[in-house]
């Protein structure tokens, strides 16, 4: 028995390499991301006063660093446990995707 992972990137013709390469570059860490969690561990070791809640909320959460694997996809494909947040790594690469294919984005619902 096929998982709804599998069938969905059967009908769409998605390449689960693409899916993991599209993951990786979404996830992987840049510059800005770096810098916010260096200024953040700084901040700590300083005892700098905490950020008010405007300057947290001007603050972009840092990406994870981390894509999904190829063990993942495999996970996912073969009806096995994937956790939630390694569901958002996958839905984020699908829809990202599916938005150059010029279809709409999916929710998480349909996907898994």
């Amino acid at each position: 028995m096929e998982s709804k992972f599998a069938q969905f990137l059967k009908e769409n013709k998605i390449d689960p390499r693409r899916v993991m390469a599209a993951s990786h570059e979404l996830e992987s860490l840049r510059r800005e991301d770096r810098e916010a969690k260096l200024a953040k561990r700084n901040a700590k070791k300083e005892g700098a006063p905490t950020q008010t809640a405007e300057e947290k909320k001007a603050m972009r959460k840092p990406r994870s660093g981390r894509g999904a694997s190829p063990v993942l996809l495999a996970r996912a494909t073969d009806t096995q446990r994937v956790t939630g947040p390694n569901k958002q790594r996958i839905l984020r690469a699908v829809n990202h995707i599916l938005t150059q294919r010029k279809k709409t984005p999916i929710e998480l619902k349909a996907l898994f």
